[in-house]
């Protein structure tokens, strides 16, 4: 068990029948055993403006496939360029995501100058604004930083469960329970003006924005 654990740490990316376990998972798992309930998943996302997407790093595990194929084509995701990063970009790729590698806290610089180029592409930009490491629920200031820059608006999106495993993890990672209700929740989106020139200002919208996630964002005691 060590040693495969060890030949894990080392490997530069998942094998393929790794990765193709864990789209079956995401893809067709959710539809066979949860009732799947969906709140404005398209009114926003399927239309021609494209947003700066933000999600709770808890909630992936369903995430993608909720959406549609449509709106999956025209997202690039922000993944952290950690090895664990390189899984995860192993995972989204099968589902046609394009991937811009870098976070808060490896390759940040890259990551925003990668999710600029792709705003001004048209394409919708997703973070998990608390990821890669936390604190749980708190959303660096990266997608307001993007959003004010590109005057691209930010969207909320969560995938809310009625009832889950709880790991313990940084982020209280969720595992939904077997025929459970998934609700996927797009929230309205908000403006941040582009004319933000000091700390002070950024952390008032980052406040916002992450208020505006939280609002969406239904935990079971």
């Amino acid at each position: 068990m060590k040693k495969a654990t060890n030949k894990l740490k080392t490997m530069p990316k998942l094998p393929n029948w790794a990765s193709f376990a864990f789209l079956f998972l995401i893809k067709c798992v959710p539809r066979c055993f949860y009732r799947i309930k969906i709140e404005n998943p398209n009114k926003h996302l399927a239309s021609e403006e494209h947003f700066v997407i933000v999600t709770w790093h808890n909630r992936l595990m369903f995430l993608l496939g909720l959406f549609s194929p449509a709106v999956r084509k025209r997202t690039k995701a922000v993944v952290s360029a950690s090895r664990d990063g390189q899984y995860v970009s192993d995972v989204l790729e099968l589902f046609g995501l394009q991937i811009v590698r870098g976070s808060s806290s490896h390759k940040g610089a890259n990551a925003q100058l990668g999710a600029f180029k792709a705003i001004k592409n048209k394409w919708h930009v997703c973070f998990t604004p608390d990821g890669p490491r936390g604190p749980k629920y708190h959303m660096h200031p990266g997608p307001v930083h993007l959003a004010a820059k590109t005057g691209c608006r930010i969207v909320p999106v969560v995938v809310n469960a009625s009832r889950y495993w709880q790991l313990k993890s940084w982020d209280n990672f969720q595992v939904p329970k077997p025929f459970c209700t998934l609700t996927l929740v797009v929230g309205e989106p908000l403006t941040v003006p582009e004319n933000i020139s000091s700390k002070e200002d950024l952390e008032i919208w980052r406040k916002k924005a992450e208020k505006h996630l939280l609002k969406i964002t239904i935990d079971k005691s």
